[in-house]
């Protein structure tokens, strides 16, 4: 396997300007050693959907690791006239001391739950916001379209078709790794399959059918070069008058003879349901119940899902620009928040308030656990606590919705799970990232671990994040003393 596209790139530039002015500000201001705590968390599940799924975490550490300032970075900077000599030597010299804890690849998360959280030197924590963002947003996003979309075929597999229309050669390569955790079986990517082991998968476009004199010349062709593999893209001209009917004879004359079998035919336009009925029929019978009918077409999880509904015969789809840039729901709005400054052992928790009520940050340094029923194995509700409680559920533990208090509920007959996991101590990784076929199998495990009411995709099942007693009180406590309570 080779190193990820970011491993020997230095993003360390990739940030909004306001980050370089305010870590300039912190420097001559004496805060170069003011401890921050930061949060990364989102609001609102794309989609309208019961849960969003994280990626990125890989890319993240390669960046991380490579973080480092170069004589041009500082030659750049200097050009912009407004930062003094003694900051652009502090950057020169510049080494990454944060904690970071985060949760999982793969791992289903929900709105305002500390997906990464960051404490160190407040200039460094500022320094990394843009590039943490720009990470785990995109390839969040696409993972949980992908999982939309994957969870509609019901079974069927799904391949990753857009490249061409992804943004930007990053948005193309990323995007094939994010939507293979979010459970594709593969992608048309040929680098995504060269970087990170994605299987690159694909036959023939329009075109090669056009070169040919004939559509049976062009699908003879195709089926002498690659017997083993042998998938004919069939609505060129005509699905049913002569797409799969040039098909079946190259079956008959040219795989038949040397003792393959067809892999399939793909449909890429037309009404694919009415179509694929037909060619199933067709098929049939010639005696080719083994060949497999793929689908295209600017596909999306309701058109699949209607397509399956109508009776479509459809063995598999083929998904482009809806997936590879969650074209209906195109941002993943996660912020990146101070919520605590640390003087030695103590902690100062600091909150973001707004008229806005969902944009009221949840202050603290703070764990995240994950609450399991023992009996089904299903998650039943997340818990967002102080950073040094103590969770014991052993006698059951009792949580409230810190929006409408007077809603309780006693779990019992549960386990627990801490989801923040230690990434870097002291600016040191700590944290092996693990293959992407095993985050892959991982996210499959843990989405099949939510109830089916909160992946509905049409007015889900709200699943239930809660604060603990004592980091409710402390929100209620600032939003008091800020006149808000």
């Amino acid at each position: 396997m080779m190193k990820g596209i970011y491993a020997e790139r230095n993003l360390t530039l990739l940030m909004d300007f306001y980050e370089m002015t305010m870590a300039g500000g912190y420097f001559e201001e004496g805060y170069t050693d003011k401890v921050g705590v930061f949060d990364m968390f989102f609001r609102t599940v794309p989609d309208g959907g019961g849960f969003a799924i994280t990626a990125g975490l890989e890319q993240f550490c390669e960046v991380i690791d490579n973080l480092h300032f170069t004589e041009e970075d500082i030659e750049y900077l200097r050009g912009k006239g407004c930062f003094s000599e003694r900051f652009l030597d502090y950057l020169r010299h510049f080494r990454f001391h944060c904690n970071v804890w985060a949760i999982p690849e793969g791992t289903p998360i929900f709105p305002n739950e500390p997906i990464v959280t960051v404490e160190g030197p407040a200039i460094e924590a500022q320094l990394i916001e843009t590039v943490l963002l720009v990470t785990f947003n995109h390839q969040s996003l696409i993972c949980t379209k992908t999982n939309r979309i994957v969870r509609a075929a019901a079974g069927r597999p799904v391949m990753e078709f857009g490249s061409r229309r992804a943004q930007g050669y990053d948005g193309a390569v990323l995007g094939a790794r994010a939507a293979y955790i979010g459970g594709v079986v593969g992608t048309a990517c040929v680098l995504a399959d060269r970087q990170y082991g994605v299987p690159a998968l694909g036959t023939m476009a329009h075109s090669w059918v056009q070169m040919f004199p004939t559509e049976y010349e062009a699908f003879a062709a195709y089926a002498r070069r690659y017997p083993d593999n042998c998938t004919l893209l069939v609505d060129t001209y005509n699905v049913l008058k002569s797409g799969v009917p040039n098909a079946i004879r190259v079956f008959d004359e040219v795989l038949k003879p040397l003792g393959r079998r067809p892999k399939g035919v793909r449909i890429d336009s037309g009404d694919i349901a009415y179509l694929s009925k037909k060619v199933r029929r067709m098929l049939d019978a010639a005696g080719y119940a083994d060949c497999g009918i793929t689908a295209s077409n600017s596909l999306d999880e309701y058109i699949v899902r209607d397509l399956l509904v109508q009776g479509a015969q459809i063995d598999s789809f083929g998904i482009g620009e809806n997936l590879i840039t969650s074209k209906s729901s195109p941002v993943f709005g996660g912020v990146y928040k101070l919520v605590a400054v640390r003087d030695g052992d103590t902690y100062t928790p600091k909150i973001k308030i707004s008229e806005t009520p969902e944009k009221v940050t949840i202050p603290h340094r703070k764990n995240l656990y994950r609450i399991y029923d023992r009996e089904t194995g299903k998650a039943m509700a997340d818990y967002i606590t102080l950073w040094d409680e103590t969770v014991d559920a052993a006698g059951g533990l009792t949580l409230f919705d810190p929006a409408a208090t007077w809603k309780k509920r006693t779990f019992t007959n549960i386990d627990i799970r801490r989801l923040n996991t230690p990434i870097y101590v002291e600016g040191r990784r700590v944290y092996q990232c693990p293959p992407l076929e095993q985050v892959k199998a991982y996210c499959a495990a843990q989405v099949d671990g939510l109830w089916d009411e909160v992946k509905r995709f049409e007015n889900p099942h709200r699943y239930y994040v809660d604060l603990s007693q004592k980091l409710w009180d402390e929100r209620q406590r600032l939003l008091t003393e800020y006149g808000q309570g």
